[in-house]
């Protein structure tokens, strides 16, 4: 007679649950936006959530070009990497980086915000990330997300 009234279920990648949301950025803070869309892609707010399994769901990401900093982020703030050649270490602030490209910031928050592992490699390809309101992805029927922060 089996006593234990309970088990512990760990999800696969079979048994995961995905979906598709969409969020907006529009007048939203970077770091506190991309906290809660790599809880999302890492599938912390699911109740059966697994850490060595991808059961996160798929953000789509619109309006990134209408993020914002608080105080005086987005002209002293550096972005720093390096390129792997010598004398190859590059700064930009977080203005020439929406000059560059509009994504690239919402991009790299979110990045450095999930595993460095190969998960967080996989968990990175769930991000779709868009400048204005127009996306490709009306076919999987995304549901809209809110955060009340």
């Amino acid at each position: 007679m089996n006593t234990r009234s309970y088990n512990t279920v760990s999800a696969n990648k079979n048994t995961v649950d995905k979906q598709w949301v969409i969020v907006d950025a529009e007048n939203q803070v970077v770091g506190r936006f991309a906290s809660q869309v790599a809880m999302i892609l890492r599938g912390k707010t699911k109740p059966s959530f697994t850490p060595h399994v991808d059961c996160g769901d798929n953000v789509i990401i619109v309006n990134a070009d209408k993020i914002k900093f608080t105080g005086k982020k987005w002209t002293e703030k550096e972005y720093v990497w390096y390129t792997g050649y010598p004398g190859g270490q590059r700064h930009a602030t977080p203005q020439q980086l929406m000059a560059k490209d509009p994504t690239l910031i919402l991009e790299y928050a979110v990045h450095r915000m999930l595993p460095k592992t190969k998960l967080g490699n996989r968990l990175k390809r769930n991000l779709f990330i868009y400048s204005g309101t127009e996306h490709p992805h009306a076919a999987q029927k995304p549901k809209k997300v809110t955060f009340s922060i």
